[in-house]
């Protein structure tokens, strides 16, 4: 069930075709998890972009961004995502992003971890920070002077300024997902 209409792709107007061919044409097609279902209708957040295109467009470009032009690595990447999908309780998120963090070397157990909320064993320095830095944006909406320190003395401030965006990307896709009543 959703709260919005699920749009074919034949009912859309010129501004959402150009949005939803950016998503389906895009490097995000090559992931394991469908963009579509069988009618061609765009599963997950993308769908509520079609229907607010200019604000969609927007954020489906941040969201690319976020994921293919950034310093993270995958694995870094993949972790704080789903720290924020554990956070939002997000099973859109998990299911969508839990596949990609198994194939970029995550364990299974380490998701558990996620899942739970705890630090996973196994991870790196910069894997460790990162994952600190989110869990301290998710619990306090802020990260203390010496957590700050911390990350951007293991990570830099590039990478603390795209860890910070994608918090407030994957959190807004959360919120939306929510309210609009998508499910896996």
């Amino acid at each position: 069930m959703t709260r919005l209409p699920h749009l074919r792709p034949d009912d859309l107007d010129d501004d959402q075709r150009a949005l939803y061919d950016a998503i389906t044409g895009g490097p995000r097609a090559g992931g394991p998890v469908a963009l579509t279902d069988t009618d061609g209708r765009l599963a997950g957040p993308f769908n509520a972009m079609l229907v607010a295109p200019a604000a969609g467009s927007a954020l489906q470009r941040l969201g690319a961004a976020i994921r293919y032009e950034t310093s993270l690595s995958a694995r870094t990447r993949e972790l704080s995502i789903l720290a924020v999908a554990s956070h939002w309780d997000s099973a859109f998120e998990r299911h969508a992003h839990e596949p990609v963090a198994l194939a970029a070397g995550l364990t299974e157990q380490q998701l558990a971890a996620v899942r739970a909320g705890t630090l996973p064993d196994g991870l790196d320095d910069t894997e460790r920070a990162a994952l600190r830095f989110v869990t301290a944006l998710l619990r306090d909406g802020d990260a203390d002077d010496e957590t700050y320190a911390a990350t951007v003395a293991t990570l830099g401030e590039r990478t603390v300024v795209e860890l910070t965006t994608l918090v407030g990307y994957y959190a807004t896709l959360a919120l939306q997902l929510r309210v609009f009543r998508v499910e896996p």
